[in-house]
């Protein structure tokens, strides 16, 4: 198909300049980007026929990882203050 409706791993790295520069890089654009990766996600670990814990467990794997490092400094003063 067209170079502009491939997805990026399926992009050649002599033509990856080329798919760049055919991206929306507009807010509806990006919205319409993070919308695909959102549903393809969905469909490959969410709404699959014989779907395990996986795609969930990935989730929330990275909610505690994105939720520990936005509260990183609280959880460092916090232990620097725990013996004193």
């Amino acid at each position: 198909g067209p170079l502009w409706e491939r997805p990026l791993l399926e992009v050649r790295l002599g033509e990856l300049h080329t798919w760049i520069s055919t991206c929306s890089f507009s807010p509806q654009g990006l919205l319409g980007a993070l919308q695909r990766a959102w549903s393809s996600y969905c469909a490959k670990y969410i709404h699959v026929k014989q779907g395990g814990p996986a795609g969930i467990s990935m989730l929330l794997a990275g909610y505690c990882l994105l939720s520990y490092g936005w509260n990183y400094q609280h959880f460092k003063r916090h232990r620097w203050r725990k013996y004193h």
